[in-house]
């Protein structure tokens, strides 16, 4: 074996032993939190499918979750405050913290969705917009003035398109909140959804354009092709759900109807973009795993590539719902199904480890 590819397996089994128990707590990672979200979506997407049973049980799970990693990431404030805001302005661990946003973002939709729980819904979407407004100020203007900085090889992953994510789930979060309001809150929350998708949209052209430029104009190992680059679809996957919503919501908000050709034209650019990134993604992993031998250990970063199965299908189902797209309905089952069995595998994964390192103990 090379001496790369020892490399790159010794660094995989490091990140992979951080794991959720009181050894890993100092080096939990900050993107443990697409936990919820794969889950949350896949959820969903179930619903959609009519398999009300798995989704609700999800749901369930997901709560347990969302609730563990709130725990287990203010312990780790207490005890280790440096290593956790140390992560937080990493070029390469700091995006991870997105994932709070997101993943709260998705558990409330899931309980509008699902439990038609409005109230605790909204409360979620006020913690999630708070921990957007605290994290994207923090760790973008921390990363600007930062005086040793890494360069763009070593720098920035597909992991930093979980800024998109987060912006785009509560752009999502705040459209499902908007059908609930018969106030004035429904104009302001489908106005701020509006500007959060724009904004969202505006973020990825930014990033995307860095991240191709690494891919295409910088050496690749196979450590440097880490699942969260599975976001480069997700973020416009979700871009997409949220543009179906707001159309779904037009008839509710003029400055919306007057939209409409933009906003379905945007949505479709969004949807036909991620999935350019299908084919491309499964061959970067067929070259990864296949070609150079990278093993396939659990890592919680897996969870950053199950997000996007299932929200290819949730946002599918919906554009097809907004723009009366009938020839797209075989899509949302079959990525239903493959989201399943990779939330299986990472879910496996993930019990494994804790059964290791309980064993262990």
């Amino acid at each position: 074996m090379s001496r790369e590819a020892e490399g790159s397996i010794n660094a995989a089994q490091a990140r992979g032993m951080a794991g959720v128990t009181h050894g890993g707590l100092a080096g939990l990672s900050p993107a443990y939190f697409a936990m919820v979200m794969a889950t949350g979506i896949v959820s969903i997407a179930a619903h959609f499918q009519g398999f009300a049973t798995l989704a609700v049980a999800l749901l369930w799970l997901n709560l347990v979750a969302w609730a563990a990693l709130w725990m287990l990431n203010l312990l780790r404030i207490i005890r280790y405050p440096a290593r956790f805001f140390g992560d937080m302005i990493d070029h390469l661990r700091g995006p991870g913290f997105f994932t709070m946003v997101a993943g709260t973002s998705v558990l409330g939709n899931q309980l509008i969705m699902l439990a038609g729980a409005y109230r605790h819904a909204l409360a979620l979407w006020g913690i999630a917009v708070a921990l957007w407004i605290a994290l994207t100020y923090t760790i973008f203007a921390a990363f600007t003035v930062k005086e040793t900085k890494p360069t763009l090889e070593k720098g920035i992953t597909g992991g930093w398109l979980l800024a998109i994510v987060a912006t785009q789930s509560l752009a999502v979060l705040s459209a499902l909140l908007a059908t609930q309001e018969t106030s004035g809150w429904k104009l302001i929350l489908n106005f701020f959804a509006l500007s959060m998708w724009l904004w969202g949209g505006m973020l990825y052209i930014w990033m995307m354009s860095l991240i191709f430029y690494r891919y295409t104009f910088f050496r690749f190992s196979p450590d440097d092709l880490a699942p969260p680059y599975w976001i480069n679809m997700g973020a416009m996957a979700i871009s997409t759900l949220a543009g179906s919503l707001l159309i779904i919501n037009a008839p509710d908000a003029p400055f919306l109807s007057s939209l409409l050709p933009f906003l379905k034209g945007f949505t479709v650019l969004y949807w036909a973009t991620g999935t350019w990134w299908i084919p491309m993604l499964i061959v970067l992993a067929v070259w990864r795993h296949g070609y150079k031998r990278f093993p396939l250990n659990y890592d919680p970063l897996y969870w950053g590539a199950v997000f996007p199965l299932g929200m290819y299908s949730a946002c599918t189902y919906e554009m097809a719902r907004a723009m009366q797209l009938d020839f797209l309905d075989f899509i949302p089952p079959l990525f239903l199904y493959v989201a399943l069995i990779a939330w299986a595998m990472a879910f496996i994964g993930l019990v494994r480890r804790l059964a290791l390192q309980f064993s262990d103990r």
